[in-house]
């Protein structure tokens, strides 16, 4: 076992590129950190940037400097889907060909009368919007009404917005574990229900941080039941253990923000334990991605960037940080979707000496390949460990 411990942090959406096959799901041309550089004069990641990251690929005007200290490289999607959890699923070793359904013209009537019948609260909504959108146009509606505002977007999702004062947190989150239930069924799938709770008054309304994902199950074990089952912790930050349904996770801390899951991962390198810490950053997507405000987007990266000191701190040499991405979501691309494109990998140890490029990756299972070679317990059989890079 070369490191007691690999912490993989996911920056959510920060892709790096358009893949090859990107037109085909209407990306041509895409690249999250290059329109970001390019929508944003002045921007600047220098932490990012030592590490490796201008020697990726090209990010609009930036120039590779120097000799970076850390391994880096680029990973393609193999799956089929530009969505949280087919890239997260395939960072654990998993390979999605079926893409998750998607409504865009609305959930069916028999789908949502079942959900009425079964909750006993009318719906408002079904169509594809965003939260904030779609708050401004219904919120007032459901507190006079007490309806569920049901709704989803280019993503494989079905969430449910209900005010806090006018139907209880818990009562949402049974809502949505009824609303799980029936999109079970193989004509209602999609990959997850999310609950999402606001409060503040007409005109004024804000999305609080009760927020609950509710996903299918991966279909077949990942490296995380592997490594759980061997006896290593699987510690989850941010929204990783709702992807994964808890699957092979054995402890989680979920965040309210990026920087109270910055704050959640340096805590849990200062304890002692042996095995993976996974760190998923959602403000990137959520925030500033889908509602494609690049400077928003930038301005997070940037605190990113500025808290990388106190993450390296808290290493030991026999610690190994990646840091990665699931998807891209171009903040000036047109729409409000993931955008299909390649994710950084980049990969540090204060013990590593000789870093180097690890090249274009074929998928982005070699995460899960690393860690199980480094671990030494049984792979899924994707990927391609490049633990022996690392020098």
């Amino acid at each position: 076992m070369r490191y007691k411990r690999i912490a993989v942090i996911v920056l959510d959406s920060v892709g790096i590129g358009a893949l090859p096959d990107s037109a085909d799901f209407g990306d041509e041309g895409t690249h999250t950190l290059g329109s970001i550089a390019a929508a944003n004069p002045g921007f600047d990641l220098p932490k990012l940037r030592e590490w490796g990251l201008a020697h990726i690929a090209p990010i609009h005007d930036w120039q590779p400097t120097g000799q970076p200290v850390a391994a880096y490289g680029k990973m393609a999607e193999a799956s089929v889907g530009k969505d949280t959890m087919t890239g997260h699923w395939e960072l654990m070793g998993l390979r999605i060909d079926v893409p998750f359904q998607t409504f865009p013209d609305g959930f069916p009537q028999e789908l949502l009368q079942e959900l009425e019948a079964r909750t006993g609260r009318s719906i408002i909504g079904n169509k594809p919007a965003s939260g904030t959108e779609i708050l401004e146009e219904l919120g007032a509606q459901q507190m006079e009404s007490g309806a569920w505002i049901v709704y989803t977007s280019a993503d494989s999702v079905l969430q449910i917005a209900a005010h806090e004062d006018i139907i209880p947190l818990e009562e949402l989150y049974r809502g949505c574990e009824i609303a799980r239930e029936l999109t079970m069924d193989p004509r209602f799938a999609v990959g997850r229900v999310i609950a999402r709770p606001y409060v503040g008054e007409p005109g004024a309304f804000v999305r609080t941080s009760g927020r609950h994902d509710y996903a299918v199950e991966p279909p077949e074990p990942t490296v995380l039941d592997s490594l759980a089952e061997a006896g290593y912790e699987v510690r989850s930050v941010g929204k990783i253990h709702d992807i994964f349904s808890g699957q092979g996770i054995t402890s989680s801390r979920p965040t309210k923000s990026n920087e109270d899951g910055i704050a959640a991962t340096v805590a849990a390198l200062g304890e002692s334990f042996r095995g993976l810490l996974f760190t998923n950053l959602v403000d990137f997507d959520s925030l500033y991605g889908h509602r494609r405000d690049p400077a928003g987007y930038a301005g997070a990266l940037e605190v990113f960037d500025r808290a990388m000191p106190e993450l390296t701190a808290a290493l030991a040499d026999d610690d190994l940080l990646i840091i990665t991405a699931d998807h891209g979501n171009d903040p000036t691309h047109t729409g409000t979707d993931h955008t299909r494109e390649y994710v950084p990998l980049l990969a540090y140890s204060p013990s590593l000496r000789q870093p180097v490029s690890l090249g274009t990756r074929a998928t982005f299972a070699d995460v899960a390949a690393t860690i199980a070679d480094n671990f030494g317990v049984r792979g899924t059989g994707r990927g391609t460990s490049f633990l022996q890079h690392l020098q």
